[in-house]
């Protein structure tokens, strides 16, 4: 896991802004009217050599009896437990207001390492007031102004001198298998028909698995790595506060796995987040499979199955390449296939094609399709390299290329697709000035 610095404080003191700062983009919804942030938002910051997440909490009113402030307020109480550094918020503006007391109050008790953060200092004199807030009793206050950026890079550097030491990485040299999808899809049950152990718990409980479980799974003479992750929903869904840090455990089990395995509940069906989820993975290129849980409870008659696997394919857009597979974790149908099926995917992820062979690919279809015209002049691929495998990443040199239409590109990746297969496998079709 990155480390994590959480922002909190109570409402409209600018914590929406600061994180928008501290991640580089525009992430969170930024307005005048205290409490837009009702959800948290999360995303990942880079500072002397250092990466960790950064986590926006909804504002905090410690009194206000209304469901939204409680929700806010157990938000607090969780990101001070889940973080490794707490940033408060106050607003100079503002001035020390009583909330801003009754949040110090709670604040004081943490262990964790915090950082008193005077926003929307945007003058010398509103910067100088920020000394107010030593009323609060900490030892250290800064002033910033999230909105031009003033303050905030010696704010990253007392967050990076307050984080965790850097732990050496440990790279498994077994291929690590993600299995990831909604509640209560029977992702534990999978896991624990894999290995053949109770590994994790398994209830009718949706959301039962919180953290991810890694154990290695030996199958014949193939050894590999398994998590096991809490399980995904809908961003607007995400109101239990420990499934908010759970979300982001999966995504990175998702980013450092090597193919991606995402379990559906047959009756269920395919729904928005199952896409989503895929669509993430193939954005880190990671290899992809489908699997239709509980198949044994959907009544059977002749082509089920495959009219079932159409109508995902229909949802599925670009993903036609992404294997479905139909089993039954509880009862143990086809779960064997699956590990096949990976291993199939892992060839085909490292696969590698020489230059000479992808040059006379390329010679063939663009005979077969020539390449348009753009602005008076003929575009050209001059050849074609593979610069990486694990995963796949293609070179294309030719003249104009942001010339070359999206239509081209995808007739391209469809002929890839077609000539050299690339099964449950994400490839990247990098096009270059010559």
């Amino acid at each position: 896991m990155l480390p994590v610095v959480s922002i909190v404080g109570r409402p409209n003191v600018g914590k929406s802004t600061l994180f928008n700062r501290l991640v580089g983009e525009r992430k969170a919804i930024v307005h005048d009217m205290p409490g837009v942030t009702r959800d948290r938002h999360y995303g990942e910051a880079f500072w002397n050599d250092r990466e960790f997440t950064v986590i926006d909490t909804g504002g905090y009113i410690p009194d206000d009896p209304h469901v939204f402030a409680v929700g806010i307020r157990e938000q607090v109480h969780i990101a001070l437990e889940e973080s490794d550094v707490v940033l408060f918020v106050v607003d100079v503006e503002a001035g020390v207001t009583d909330l801003d007391k009754e949040v110090a109050d709670i604040l004081r008790r943490t262990p964790k390492p915090l950082i008193l953060v005077a926003n929307k200092a945007d003058t010398p004199e509103r910067a100088w007031n920020a000394a107010h807030f030593y009323a609060l009793g900490f030892d250290h206050v800064q002033a910033v102004s999230s909105m031009n950026g003033s303050g905030t890079g010696d704010l990253l550097d007392h967050v990076v001198a307050r984080l965790p030491e850097k732990t050496e990485q440990f790279e498994s040299k077994y291929p690590k298998l993600a299995i990831i999808g909604r509640p209560n899809v029977g992702k534990s049950s999978l896991v624990n028909r894999l290995l053949g152990v109770e590994r994790s718990i398994v209830t009718d409980i949706a959301g039962t698995t919180r953290d991810s479980i890694n154990s290695l799974l030996q199958w014949q003479d193939r050894t590999y790595e398994l998590v096991d992750t809490a399980g995904l929903r809908r961003k607007a869904r995400v109101k239990e506060n420990v499934e908010f840090y759970s979300t982001i455990r999966t995504e990175k089990a998702i980013r450092e796995c090597d193919v991606a395995i995402l379990l559906i509940d047959a009756v269920q069906g395919f729904e928005a987040q199952d896409l989503n989820v895929l669509l993430q993975a193939e954005r880190y290129n990671k290899g992809l499979m489908l699997l239709v849980n509980k198949w044994d409870l959907v009544e059977k008659e002749t082509n089920t199955f495959n009219d079932y696997v159409l109508a995902i394919r229909a949802k599925m857009h670009n993903l036609d390449y992404v294997p479905i597979l139909s089993i039954s974790a509880l009862s143990g149908q086809r779960v064997h296939k699956i590990l096949d099926e990976v291993d199939e995917i892992l060839v085909e992820r490292a696969k590698k094609i020489s230059t000479s062979e992808l040059n006379r690919f390329i010679e063939t279809v663009t005979k077969e399709l020539p390449l348009p015209m753009a602005r008076g002049t003929v575009l050209k691929i001059k050849y074609v390299t593979q610069v990486k495998a694990n995963p796949p990443v293609f070179a294309f040199f030719m003249n104009k290329p942001q010339e070359l239409p999206a239509n081209y590109r995808r007739f391209l990746e469809n002929r890839f697709r077609q000539t050299y297969r690339f099964h449950g496998v994400p490839i990247t079709l990098v096009f270059k000035e010559k």
